[in-house]
């Protein structure tokens, strides 16, 4: 056999054109998980209720408002960056099938039109109108629509763990640059300080793999001088100089004199203030105590779930921290104006079970899975079962949907930026999981009629 080098090798490429062979492609398309969720996914009722509309004037918009919404439901089914969300759509003909957008030979490199997008849609975002017209979509292939499992669930938010030393660095790092950006702009010189000293002690400080009392407090004393000293000149040259700021600095501004107002006392009191701020960039964020053992306290947002038929619509979102026992009420009724029918089971967990939701459920004769109080009945067999059932649904199905939002639909560590967006993260996340499940349910289905 002659022997050849690879470098001397003569390669070929056959390419099958995508607009010459596009139904061949499409079926493709719809026979892939990502074409089942295509084809679960009410478009026009979507578009209808984001209210977006093409422009009439000037150039045409790269995404159309089907492909605008697409990009979301694709970026949670992908579990990818913006950047890497882009770079897989420029490659991916499925991808682009489910935009709504043909690329051919060019390539899109403006990556941030993702968050220009999500931005676009948190500001129009109505969860219960979007949930009905999902839920009117899905109507034909959600069995069992009077039965219902209940529980609450946080969605962490992208952040480092806070601690007042960290808080308190950040607070004084931000406004000593901005002092020293507005002293040179005026001409001024910057007010004296141990800016330089602290910022040494505080890089040591966080090297540390111990760090105790003797160390953290005089720290923290330090770190919280430095910044009331910093806030007075700041409102020192505002009043002087009478200088215009943009709104979100006026409104950062406000947010350390919070921090400082909170930290200062906590640090003499040692009592965790109320509506305590944990990060200054998401204000928003509070500390929701979830008596868990290996993450105690979590940092995002809190949601109270249920759950139809295996597939999970948002009852109450808050970044404020709530109890869920007092939302069971809220879920029957969200749930009845979804299905038009009467709620005869539901399935929830055991800090649900208040005197006040046992008289509801037992007024409206619904059944759960709470401890009897009180004497059993003779029955209490047949019940017990029944209760068993209910519990073991609420426990596998809907704890479950839990980790597989998590872990497979980008809901693990939420990285935008801002309160709305985080919310529209959390609704598409939850809905690209249902409309996989929905459609599965719909090939199924065809594959039976057809059989």
């Amino acid at each position: 056999m002659k022997i050849q080098k690879i470098s001397e090798f003569q390669h070929e490429f056959s390419f099958l054109s995508s607009t010459e062979n596009f139904d061949a492609y499409y079926r493709r398309f719809l026979e892939s998980d990502l074409g089942k969720i295509y084809s679960a996914i009410p478009w026009d009722s979507l578009v209808d209720t984001f209210g977006i509309k093409e422009k009439t004037t000037g150039s045409k918009m790269l995404f159309s408002p089907k492909g605008r919404i697409a990009l979301m439901f694709l970026k949670h089914y992908t579990c990818s960056s913006d950047r890497r969300l882009i770079e897989q759509l420029n490659s991916n003909i499925d991808y682009q099938f489910f935009c709504d957008i043909h690329l051919g030979f060019n390539r899109l490199t403006n990556f941030k039109i993702v968050s220009q997008i999500r931005c676009e849609l948190a500001d129009k975002l109505d969860i219960n109108l979007l949930e009905k017209d999902l839920f009117n979509h899905w109507n034909n292939h959600i069995d069992c629509q009077n039965q219902i499992t209940v529980d609450a669930t946080c969605y962490e938010s992208e952040c480092r763990y806070p601690t007042p030393q960290k808080l308190l660095w950040e607070a004084v790092n931000w406004l000593y640059k901005q002092l020293r950006e507005t002293c040179k702009i005026l001409g001024i010189k910057m007010q004296r300080s141990k800016y330089r000293k602290w910022k040494h002690r505080y890089t040591e400080f966080s090297k540390m793999r111990r760090k105790t009392n003797k160390k953290r407090k005089p720290l923290t004393r330090s770190l919280l001088h430095l910044l009331d000293k910093f806030i007075k000149f700041e409102q020192e040259l505002r009043d002087t100089y009478k200088v215009q700021f943009t709104k979100n600095y006026y409104r950062r501004v406000a947010i350390l004199k919070i921090v400082y107002t909170q930290q200062k006392a906590y640090f003499e009191t040692g009592i965790s203030p109320k509506d305590r701020i944990v990060s200054i960039d998401k204000d928003y964020l509070r500390p929701i105590v979830r008596g868990k053992e290996v993450k105690p306290v979590e940092y995002g947002a809190k949601v109270n779930k249920l759950q139809i038929d295996g597939i999970n619509f948002i009852e109450h979102l808050s970044f404020n921290a709530f109890n869920e026992d007092t939302r069971l009420k809220s879920s029957v009724y969200k749930t009845q104006s979804l299905t038009k029918r009467k709620v005869k089971i539901v399935g929830a967990d055991a800090i649900y079970a208040t005197n006040n939701n046992r008289n509801f459920v037992t007024k409206n004769n619904i059944k759960t899975d709470f401890k009897r109080k009180g004497k059993l009945p003779k029955n209490y067999k047949q019940e017990k079962q029944l209760k068993s059932a209910i519990t073991k649904e609420r426990a596998t199905r809907l704890e479950g949907s839990f980790g597989k939002e998590k872990e497979h639909y980008h809901l693990k560590r939420i990285k935008a930026k801002t309160k709305a967006t985080e919310t529209l993260w959390i609704f598409f996340g939850i809905h690209t999981a249902n409309a996989l499940e929905i459609g599965r349910r719909m090939q199924k289905k065809r594959v039976q009629i057809a059989a």
